[in-house]
This record gives structure tokens, C-alpha cells and sequence, in this order.
């Protein structure tokens, strides 16, 4: 089996707010894979972080009369709290207000300068502040409002430094027409049709006299780089770059191994065009694969602060706990296309799938397997297994366990909903056998037949927690404690107070 290096990274939320339940989608997403490639035998780096540059956040600060580092510093922490809350096993947190950043951000400017590919010119243009973005005309509503935001856009006259992204569009498209480098069907169409369309250049600057929260563009205190250049950046900031010695991070995960970025529908352009596009400029490898993923709409309407719609993770892991939080994410949210939450559906899915399904069927087994066996016969019967046991079986025989190729076949098309499905199918499958051959009552007329057939239950349940490893860790580690000490472990989930 290929054992490549794995990096995988999140786009970056601005610090403009506090994280919500769409924010941490794509988190938990990233996080999934990289336990389950590190569950593969691969070595992995998963990165995310802070965007904390830009016009939203300066003018967020400044209507607040608070220091801008300490208002970044603030919104940060909040985000950094998700490691605990959501039990990420991320490799690094980027801010690109960090020092190593900011010399990163410049640097990528610097040979994208010497490649011919920055130059200086006065424009008028549309401008969306939430954005942070420019827009052409037939790219905004009657009204003249952003599609993303619905508020109108500015015309904004003044000299900025250009990227001569136009140079660049043949090679764009190459990289669009490979399938392989978009997966999402619906984004690699749009962007594609989006490049042959004529990619025009794109401003990269802001003047300090307009907007001075940002990296210095080099050579020239007068200007700051446009947000979404110095952010880009951290893709490769993260792992040291510029520093491309044959040991370091970059040469090992981005040179040499395989490169994944996980982005919201609304990040096409940056991710696929630009920062692609960046990379070329800069003679640096471009990211193998860019998987695109809907939104989270809450009961029907798109996630607003203004209409008071907001469900924070941490809210839902206070009710529901971190593996519950977990798994309304990847079990209940469409890999590519917009989903919807509200409480109500939240309690449903608790109830009848982690309460009644994972939880039931656990304290089942375990009740049968303490009361009717020892653990020296669990032990004499149950191989002990290594985690990856079940998978490096797989790769030797795909045959000897049919079920678990959709599961594998998933997550290599990065479906974690599908990976999920296959989960509790097994789970479901388990239900059924006791149903049919209802060992606690063969108990008395067959000793060891019923005994056989709790070992095998216990066998399934092992294998159920391994395949729930890269999705409820913590899950996954109480029912492998509980079959290693032959013990029905405490209620694995709580039923909800009414």
C-alpha cells in the first residue's frame, strides 16, 4: 500500500465572530480524514487556524475602540478552543499575524514579482467589504448587492498592485479539466466555466491611507497585501515554507506528499484560480486535490448573525457532548452539497442513533458478554488486533470483508456521510443478529452455542469500533476498553432531559 505523507488543511475563518456550527463543518471534516489516514499507516500533518487581516477585522476593531492584536488575540482563542471541544488532533493553528507568516506572505510576493507577475495600476471597481472582494457587474443582483452577503457593494477608485492572473489561464484550465484535482462535480464545472469565461487580473493591495491591518507589501510601506494573498499563504506557511530543506515539512508534505485542501463553496475562486495561480508563479507545486462542501443552513435559512440564527459548537457539545457534535457533522451533513440543523433534528438523531443505535446495542453485547463469559475466554476467543488490523486485512483480500470496501472506498472520495452510513448498517446488521438468534435465551438450552455467537457479537462490536475511530474517538477507545475488561461500560450517551 502507498504509505505517502498526508497533509491536510481547512481554509481559514476570519475572527470577525465567534465560530458556528457551519464554521466547524469543514474542521471536523479535516480532522476525520487525518485520524483515518493516520489509522492507514500514513504520516500525517492537518493544519488549520485564523485568518486575522483585512478590512472586516480592522473595522470590526476599531467600532469596538479595541486594540487590534487584542481583538484578533480575543476572537482567535476562541477558535483555538475548538481543539478540546470538538477533540481535534490538528498538527498546527496558523495565524497570519504570526511573524513566520507575514515573512512567508512576503516571500511568495517577492518571486511572484521576479516572475514578471506584479505590477502597479489605478482601477475602479466593485467592492464587497464582507467579501474582501471585487466583483464585476453581472456578478452581483439587481441591486447591486453581493449574492453572498446582500448588501449593496462599493465603488472603490484608487492604486493598487495587480496580479497578472490572466497569465495563467491555459494552465488553470489544464489543472480544472483533471477530475481528480476537484472531486466536488458542481465546483470543478463552475470553476472551469468560470476560467474559459477570461480570467481577468486581480488587485492584490490596499493603500494604508485606505486600509493599513495588514503584511507590508515589500519594498513599498505604502501598501498592505490584499487579504486573501497574505492568507493564502498559510497553506505552505504552516508547514516552515519558505524553508524548503529536503528535511523540513514542505519538501515532505507538500513536495513529496499528498496535498488536500478542504474549502466552503464560496472559496472557488481564491482556492482554484488564485492561489493556484500563485503557486505557478511562484514555481511551487500546485495542491493535488481541492474537495468543495456546501453550507450549513439552519431550518431552511443561511446562518445569520442579523436574523439571530446562529447555533454555536459549543452550545451543541454542552447538550449533546463532543462524539454527539462529531457525528451530527459527519453523519448528517451532505459531503458536497448544503445541509440543514436545528435542535429538533439534533435530538432526533441523538436518540434514535447514538442512544437507541450505538449505545444500546454496546450495553447489550457487554451485559451479555459479562454475565455469560470470562475475559480469559474472550481473550482465547477474540484475536488480540492491532487498530489497523481490519484494514491491512482489506488490503490484502478486499473479498474476505465485502462491507468494509464501501467504507474504505468513502473516505478515498472523501464521503464521510457514506463512511458513517457503513457504520451503522454494521450496526444495524448487529441488531439484527440478536434479534434472530437470541443468545440470551439460547443461554439456557445450548451453553455453548450461545456462548459462540456472544463472541462474535463482541468480534462485530471490536470492528464497529474500529471503523468509529476517525469519527468518534472517544467512542471508538470506552468499547474497546469495555471488550478488552469483558464490562458493559457506563450508558455510552445520556438520554436527553425532557
Amino acid at each position: 500500500m502507498d504509505k505517502k505523507a498526508k497533509y491536510i488543511t481547512t481554509t481559514l475563518p476570519y475572527v470577525n465572530a465567534e465560530p458556528h456550527i457551519g464554521t466547524v463543518l469543514e474542521i471536523a471534516q479535516a480532522d476525520c480524514l487525518a485520524r483515518y489516514y493516520r489509522l492507514m499507516g500514513h504520516e500525517v500533518f492537518f493544519s488549520t487556524g485564523t485568518d486575522e487581516h483585512g478590512q472586516k477585522i480592522a473595522q470590526k476593531a476599531d467600532e469596538l475602540g479595541q486594540d487590534r492584536h487584542e481583538y484578533v488575540d480575543e476572537y482567535a482563542a476562541t477558535f483555538e478552543k475548538l481543539r478540546e471541544a470538538l477533540n481535534l488532533s490538528n498538527d498546527a493553528f496558523i495565524r497570519t499575524t504570526s511573524e513566520d507568516h507575514k515573512k512567508a506572505a512576503q516571500e511568495i510576493w517577492k518571486r511572484c514579482e521576479a516572475a514578471g507577475d506584479i505590477y502597479k495600476k489605478s482601477y475602479t471597481g466593485l467592492y464587497c467589504v464582507g467579501c474582501e472582494v471585487y466583483y464585476k457587474q453581472d456578478e452581483l443582483d439587481e441591486n447591486n448587492c453581493c449574492l453572498i452577503h446582500l448588501k449593496p457593494v462599493e465603488e472603490v477608485e484608487e492604486e493598487n498592485y495587480f496580479f497578472r492572473l490572466s497569465k495563467y489561464q491555459d494552465q488553470l484550465v489544464a489543472y480544472l479539466e483533471d477530475e481528480s484535482r476537484t472531486p466536488t462535480a458542481w465546483a470543478r464545472t463552475w470553476t472551469l466555466e468560470f476560467a474559459k469565461g477570461g480570467l481577468e487580473d486581480v488587485s492584490i493591495s490596499r493603500h494604508v491611507s485606505r486600509m493599513d491591518w495588514g503584511v507590508p507589501v515589500p519594498g513599498d510601506d505604502e501598501h498592505v497585501m490584499y487579504v486573501w494573498f497574505d492568507a493564502l499563504t498559510n497553506y505552505i506557511s504552516t508547514l516552515g515554507w519558505p524553508d524548503e530543506s529536503p528535511d523540513g515539512n514542505f519538501q515532505k508534505f507538500w513536495v513529496d506528499g499528498d496535498t488536500l485542501q478542504l474549502a466552503g463553496k464560496d472559496q472557488m475562486r481564491f482556492q482554484s484560480l488564485i492561489w493556484q495561480a500563485m503557486l505557478l508563479s511562484a514555481e511551487l507545486p500546485q495542491t493535488d486535490v481541492i474537495q468543495y462542501h456546501g453550507f450549513i443552513n439552519i431550518d431552511g435559512q443561511k446562518i445569520s448573525k442579523s436574523i439571530g440564527n446562529v447555533i454555536s459548537p459549543y452550545e451543541v457539545v454542552e447538550k449533546y457532548g463532543t462524539d454527539a457534535t462529531r457525528y451530527f457533522l459527519l453523519r448528517h451533513m451532505h459531503p458536497t452539497e448544503d445541509s440543514d440543523i436545528t435542535w429538533a433534528k439534533m435530538d432526533e438523531w441523538y436518540t434514535a442513533n447514538l442512544v437507541n443505535g450505538i449505545g444500546n446495542l454496546t450495553a447489550r453485547i457487554m451485559k451479555m458478554a459479562q454475565t455469560h463469559l470470562t475475559v480469559e475466554e474472550i481473550q482465547s476467543h477474540i484475536e488480540s488486533k492491532q487498530v489497523d488490523d481490519l484494514f491491512e486485512l482489506q488490503n490484502d483480500n478486499p473479498q474476505s470483508v465485502p462491507d468494509l470496501a464501501h467504507y474504505t472506498a468513502s473516505f478515498s472520495t472523501y464521503n464521510l456521510q457514506g463512511a458513517s452510513n457503513n457504520v451503522w448498517q454494521l450496526i444495524g446488521d448487529l441488531d439484527q443478529m440478536i434479534q434472530d438468534t437470541e443468545p440470551f435465551k439460547l443461554i439456557k438450552t445450548d451453553e455453548a452455542k450461545a456462548k459462540e455467537i456472544i463472541v462474535t457479537l463482541v468480534g462485530k462490536l471490536q470492528d464497529v469500533a474500529t471503523r468509529l475511530i476517525p469519527l468518534m474517538p472517544e467512542t471508538a477507545e470506552i468499547i474497546y476498553q469495555a471488550v478488552r475488561e469483558n464490562k458493559k461500560p457506563e450508558n455510552l450517551f445520556g438520554r436527553l432531559e425532557s
